[in-house]
């Protein structure tokens, strides 16, 4: 019966939450910011390259005149450009996607890209395999999780931010559930899943509080970004706060680090405790300092490399055009990066003592009277006088 009370309750709460996506969603009207009337894409195939465009040097210059096969089985001809972002090189029996544009009883085809969609949605059905297959039961959860999440930005931070939400909140309140779904279907309700929730959502909280923080000491805002033209124009044609999106962001890209390290803290702490189960929170805080400590250098580093990565592009034409240091540490696109990769590493760095804190508290359910400052100390390296101590003291 208390199983079957669990899942009814489960089941009343995510009807629930169906329910208020739902209404969410339903409210949003999206102003047509582009004309598409008369245009449409559907899947084709090449059925002939009617004019190709290969040179004899072997470089294409100008457009393909291909015959198209559409999904109806109506073969059309199209012409396929040759751009780096649009069109392909076409070859007979290759898939591709191809744009229709109607305008009176004048219907012409364009093909727009390659058909990526069986090697889009294999490789992710690869990549969850993998993960359920090396982490069994709990793989399949970190599967759930992170469906859950896609679900949560698309229906719940999207509509927040057409609704008027300020995108901090929106984010905040975004990031607070994805944490607490993430952990429950990970680690399920537990002492340690509180914790790891409770450091993360802490870590998070810094990460972006610090962001601001020197976002207003250098006066960046999200109106700093490249693709602003673009931004002010739905912020004007909607109720989207583009200002707040830059550091709404650095609160998602901090998330997953933040996460992972509140995790491998919670459950470190937790399993000392269970051998050790009548040591004090002394002794499983200064534990939990120990493995934050051994995690946390790489996993800043990783953050850091991943804000890095994601800009390659910008530091190689900045490298390679050789610009003045003054000129490089006064860009906003550099000083957005630096904000973005050092704000997520404070919100990690932070994570450590906040989960922590939270573990041994919650394992001991009593309060740990031992200044933080002893932990600093020399003499509190070796394990024995922190218990020594700890038993003095609490």
């Amino acid at each position: 019966m208390k199983h079957i009370g669990k899942r009814l309750g489960l089941l009343l709460i995510l009807c629930l939450t169906a329910a208020a996506l739902w209404s969410l969603n339903s409210g949003i009207d999206k102003p047509a910011l582009v004309n598409t009337e008369g245009r449409s894409f559907e899947r084709a195939e090449v059925v002939q390259v009617l004019r190709d465009n290969r040179q004899e040097n072997g470089s294409r210059i100008g457009d393909q005149i291909v015959l198209l096969r559409l999904a109806d089985g109506a073969q059309e001809t199209a012409n396929c450009p040759n751009g780096m972002l649009f069109g392909a090189v076409c070859e007979p029996g290759m898939p591709v996607v191809a744009m229709s544009s109607r305008a009176g009883s004048l219907v012409t085809y364009t093909v727009y890209s390659y058909d990526r969609t069986l090697r889009g949605l294999g490789f992710i059905a690869f990549f969850c395999f993998l993960l359920s297959l090396v982490g069994g039961r709990k793989g399949i959860r970190s599967v759930a999780a992170l469906l859950s999440t896609f679900l949560l930005f698309l229906f719940l931070f999207l509509p927040l931010l057409m609704h008027g939400i300020a995108p901090i909140p929106a984010a905040m309140v975004t990031a607070g559930l994805i944490l607490l779904l993430t952990v429950w279907l990970v680690c399920g309700w537990s002492r340690q899943a509180a914790a790891a929730a409770g450091g993360a959502f802490g870590g998070v909280f810094f990460a972006g509080l610090s962001a601001v923080a020197f976002g207003e000491s250098a006066h960046l805002s999200g109106y700093n970004v490249g693709n602003i033209e673009a931004l002010i124009f739905v912020e004007q044609n909607t109720a989207i706060d583009v200002g707040g999106l830059l550091f709404a962001g650095i609160l998602f890209v901090s998330l997953g680090a933040v996460l992972d390290i509140a995790m491998d803290v919670s459950a470190a702490v937790t399993e000392i405790h269970r051998g050790r189960s009548e040591e004090h929170g002394a002794f499983l805080f200064r534990s939990g300092m120990s493995v934050g400590r051994d995690v946390m250098g790489t996993m800043a580093a990783t953050l850091i490399l991943a804000v890095f990565g994601s800009s390659l592009g910008t530091w190689v034409l900045d490298y390679v055009y050789d610009l003045p240091l003054l000129q490089l540490i006064n860009s906003n696109r550099v000083d957005i990066v630096l904000m973005q990769g050092l704000s997520g590493g404070i919100g990690v760095i932070l994570t450590v003592p906040l989960t922590s804190a939270l573990s041994s508290w919650l394992l001991t359910r009593r309060s740990c009277h031992v200044s933080i400052k002893k932990f600093w100390k020399k003499e509190d390296h070796n394990p024995d006088y922190v218990v020594k101590y700890g038993q003095e003291n609490l």
